[in-house]
């Protein structure tokens, strides 16, 4: 066989023997979707999208701690990042956290005017306006 072909899964299995990138899928498929990011941060710790969407993740998973330390790296990376803005503030306002919120999403409003981004500009205004 020649080294471009695939050996079928069946064959692997019948044989014992796995080769380097089927372990990786092994060990992929049954990894979270949290261990998936950290995994692809260790190799781009600097990536913005990767940082945020470990932030959301965090989040979801309801750790408290981890996600705010999570939307501040974003915002170190790309203080342009307006997603992270309003995604951290509504996180906040949801912690119940309705003072940092107001910080977070002013910042991320003054941010979005800067760049021009109308679209998060008028979506943080009115979560901000809609804040008690």
């Amino acid at each position: 066989m020649c080294e471009s072909q695939a050996v079928s899964p069946l064959v692997v299995a019948s044989f014992g023997v796995t080769s380097n990138s089927e372990n990786r899928f092994k060990k992929n498929q049954f990894m979270t979707r949290r261990e998936k990011i950290e995994e692809r941060l260790q190799i781009e710790p600097d990536d913005v999208f990767l940082n945020y969407s470990y932030a959301m993740e965090l989040t979801k998973l309801g750790e408290e701690a981890a996600a705010r330390s999570a939307f501040r790296r974003v915002r170190e990376l790309d203080a342009d990042y307006v997603s992270g803005y309003f995604q951290e503030g509504q996180f906040l306002a949801g912690l119940g956290d309705v003072d940092e919120a107001r910080s977070i999403l002013q910042a991320g409003i003054a941010v979005a005017r800067r760049i021009g981004d109308t679209h998060a500009l008028g979506e943080m205004t009115d979560f901000l306006d809609n804040l008690t």
